[in-house]
């Protein structure tokens, strides 16, 4: 993605919406129904409906995750940096502290997407 001159105009205010979209409360917890049991990740998801949307790097949630990042020909990062590119928010990501690292519950392409951006990008996110 060709993004000189754009880089430099991106902030956490025209990238990132300021709450999460409802799709997302459900995708968490399908995910989470992964790593622990329903009515864990039920309490999880509420916990994050209520949890303020705070901002971290992109960089820093990444390597806290221990995930790598997904290249930027993914087809799922490739369609977030085509809404960044035409001047569409992104959904606040959603994260779980867990035992030894973070747990993406939702926004892991909007992370990638973001981290080819530039990797100090500012990211809304929840966290609990």
């Amino acid at each position: 993605m060709k993004t000189s001159g754009k880089k430099t105009h991106l902030t956490k205010d025209n990238m990132w919406l300021k709450e999460p979209e409802d799709h997302d409360f459900p995708a968490a917890q399908d995910y989470l129904e992964l790593l622990f049991q329903s009515d864990e990740a039920q309490k999880m998801v509420k916990k994050l409906k209520a949890a303020p949307t705070i901002i971290k790097k992109s960089k820093d949630i990444l390597r806290a995750s221990k995930l790598t990042l997904l290249p930027e020909t993914n087809i799922h990062v490739k369609e977030n940096l085509k809404k960044v590119e035409k001047n569409k928010k992104l959904s606040p990501i959603l994260l779980v502290r867990g035992q030894n690292e973070l747990i993406i519950a939702d926004g892991y392409h909007r992370l990638c997407c973001s981290y080819y951006l530039t990797e100090d990008l500012e990211v809304s996110c929840r966290l609990i």
